[in-house]
C-alpha cells in the first residue's frame, strides 16, 4: 500500500483514459506522451499534487519553499500545486474524472494494472535525460517496468511490514521490550500477558478501508501462504495459511480477549489509540514511528519495532511503497520539466551531501526524524553514502527497531498483489471483520464467498 499514504490504498481503473484538465488541474493540453520534440528551455507549466493541507501550516511553509526553490533554479517551470492525494476510495474517481495533476503519488499496487492500459506514460528516455536512472534500485524499478523494461514511473517510498509494539506496556507486562515476539504463537501469548498484566489491548488489527485486507495479505504472506496466483488471474487465499490467520485473530479476540474492544480500525485511528498506550502491538511499517511520536505524542522511548512474526518459516513480509505517476496526457516537455521536480524534491538530497545534510537539519528544525529505519528506492550504495553524510543528525533510537533492521537482511520482501490488488483488498475487509465481530462467523464461508467475488473481479 501506504505513503502516498503509503498506508492508505488505491483503485486502479482499465480501459479509463485520463482526460487533460487544462485550466482545472494546471496541465498545458498536448495531444498525449509523445507530442513534440524536447526543449529544455521552453516555457511549461505542471500541477504537482500532495500539498500539505491548511492544518499543517509548517508543512505547507516547506513545500512552498521547495517550490520557490525549484523555480528559482528553473525559470523556465511554472509550478501549480493542489491538494490532490492517492487514496483507494477516491483514486477510481480522480482517474475517471481526469482530475490528476501533471505528477502525484500513488501507490505501489496501481502500475501493473495502469501500464497495459496505457494510464501511465513510458518515461524511459526522458529519466535518461534528467540523469536520474542510475540512482535507483534496479529491484525496486520493476514495479514500474513493462516485460520490455520501458519505465513508467519513479519509485520514491519503499516500505516492508513489521511489528510495533509499546516498549512501556511490555514493561508493565512484565516482558522484555528487548525481546520482542518473532512467532505468532508467541504474539498471542505475549497479547493475553499485556491485556491481563496492564488492562489494554494487547493486540490491534487494521480492518476498514482497505487495510483489513492489506493486513490479512501479510499475516497470509507470514504463514507461507499466497493471495494471488503468479498470473494475477485467480484467488489463492481460500487454503490454509489464510484460514490460520483468521483463526489466529479469531482464538485472540473470542477466547483470550486480549484485542481490546475496537475491531473498526484505519491507520490513522490504530496509529493514535497505540501512541496513546491503548495498543501494545499492530502490524506497521517503520514509518509508524514518525506519525506516533510527532502527531500523536507518543514518546520516543516507549516505541519498538520488530521484525514480522513468521508461522513455520521464515517465510517474509509484504513490501510496497509508493511511487510518482505523471499524467499520460503531459507532454514531453512536461514530462521532463515533472521528472526535474521530482529529482529536486525526492533525490538531490541523496546525491549531494550538503543537500543531504541541509535537508538533516531542515528536518530537524521541523521536529522531523533523520535516521528512522527502512528500506531504500535508491541503489545500497548511494544510500549507503546517504546515511553516512547524516550520522550526525540522527534523532532516531535506532536500536529500538533492531528486530526490524535485522529483518530487512533475513526475511524475503514479497511484494502486493500485482492485479487489481486494492479491489481484492477491500472485498477481504469485511471477512476480517466479521471474524472480530461475529462470535459464530464461519471462516471458511467467509473466504469462499470472498474468493468467488474476487476471482470474478480477476477475470475480468
Amino acid at each position: 500500500m501506504t505513503r502516498v499514504s503509503r498506508w492508505s490504498a488505491g483503485l486502479g481503473v482499465a480501459g479509463l483514459v485520463l482526460a487533460v484538465a487544462g485550466c482545472a488541474d494546471g496541465t498545458t493540453p498536448s495531444s498525449g506522451p509523445a507530442a513534440g520534440a524536447i526543449d529544455e528551455n521552453a516555457p511549461v507549466t505542471i500541477t504537482i499534487g500532495d500539498r500539505p493541507t491548511p492544518d499543517k501550516p509548517n508543512d505547507i511553509k516547506a513545500f512552498e519553499k521547495k517550490i520557490k526553490d525549484f523555480t528559482t533554479a528553473h525559470p523556465n517551470i511554472t509550478v501549480k500545486s493542489t491538494e490532490t492525494k492517492w487514496d483507494a476510495q477516491t483514486f477510481q474517481a480522480q482517474v475517471a474524472g481526469g482530475s490528476l495533476p501533471t505528477v502525484m503519488n500513488i501507490s505501489f499496487t496501481e502500475p501493473a494494472n495502469m501500464i497495459p492500459n496505457k494510464q501511465l506514460p513510458d518515461i524511459t528516455d526522458e529519466l535518461k535525460l534528467v540523469d536520474l536512472t542510475k540512482d535507483l534500485n534496479p529491484n525496486v524499478l520493476k514495479i514500474v517496468q513493462d516485460d520490455k523494461g520501458r519505465i513508467y514511473g519513479v519509485p520514491i517510498d519503499v516500505f516492508s511490514v513489521g511489528l510495533a509494539y509499546n516498549r512501556a506496556l511490555f514493561t508493565q507486562a512484565g516482558l522484555d521490550p528487548d525481546k520482542p515476539p518473532t512467532s505468532w504463537d508467541e504474539v498471542r501469548q505475549y497479547a493475553k500477558q499485556i491485556t491481563e498484566k496492564t488492562g489494554k489491548a494487547g493486540y490491534a488489527q487494521l480492518t476498514k478501508d482497505n487495510t483489513g485486507g492489506w493486513m490479512l495479505t501479510t499475516m497470509t504472506y507470514s504463514m507461507g501462504g499466497t493471495v494471488e496466483s503468479q498470473d494475477g488471474k485467480k484467488s489463492t487465499f481460500n487454503d490454509a495459511p489464510t484460514k490460520k490467520a483468521l483463526q489466529l485473530l479469531k482464538d485472540m479476540r473470542w477466547s483470550d480477549n486480549s484485542m481490546g474492544s475496537n475491531f473498526l480500525y484505519n491507520q490513522e485511528e490504530i496509529r493514535q489509540d497505540f501512541a496513546a498506550g491503548k495498543i501494545g502491538m499492530v502490524l506497521q511499517a517503520p514509518d509508524a514511528y514518525d506519525m506516533a511520536v510527532k502527531n500523536f505524542g507518543m514518546k520516543p522511548a516507549d516505541y519498538g519495532h520488530a521484525a514480522l512474526p513468521q508461522d513455520g518459516g521464515p517465510h517474509g513480509t509484504l513490501t510496497g511503497g509508493s511511487l510518482k505517476m505523471i499524467n499520460p496526457k503531459a507532454s514531453k516537455n512536461e514530462i521532463v520539466a515533472a521528472l526535474k521536480w521530482i529529482k529536486f524534491e525526492q533525490f538531490d538530497k541523496y546525491t549531494t551531501e550538503s543537500v543531504a545534510v541541509a535537508d538533516a537539519k531542515t528536518t530537524i528544525a521541523d521536529k522531523g526524524f533523520v535516521g528512522r529505519p527502512g528500506i531504500s528506492p535508491l541503489s545500497q550504495e548511494t544510500y549507503d553514502q546517504f546515511n553516512k553524510w547524516r550520522e550526525p543528525y540522527v534523532n532516531v533510537p535506532v536500536q529500538q527497531f533492531q528486530g526490524y533492521i535485522d529483518s530487512t537482511k533475513s526475511l524475503k520482501l514479497l511484494p502486493e498483489p500485482s492485479n487489481k490488488g486494492q479491489e481484492v483488498y477491500a472485498l477481504l475487509d469485511p471477512v476480517v471483520q466479521q471474524v472480530l465481530t461475529k462470535k459464530d462467523a464461519d471462516i471458511d464461508k467467509l473466504l469462499t464467498d470472498a474468493a468467488s467475488k474476487i476471482d470474478a473481479r480477476l477475470a475480468r
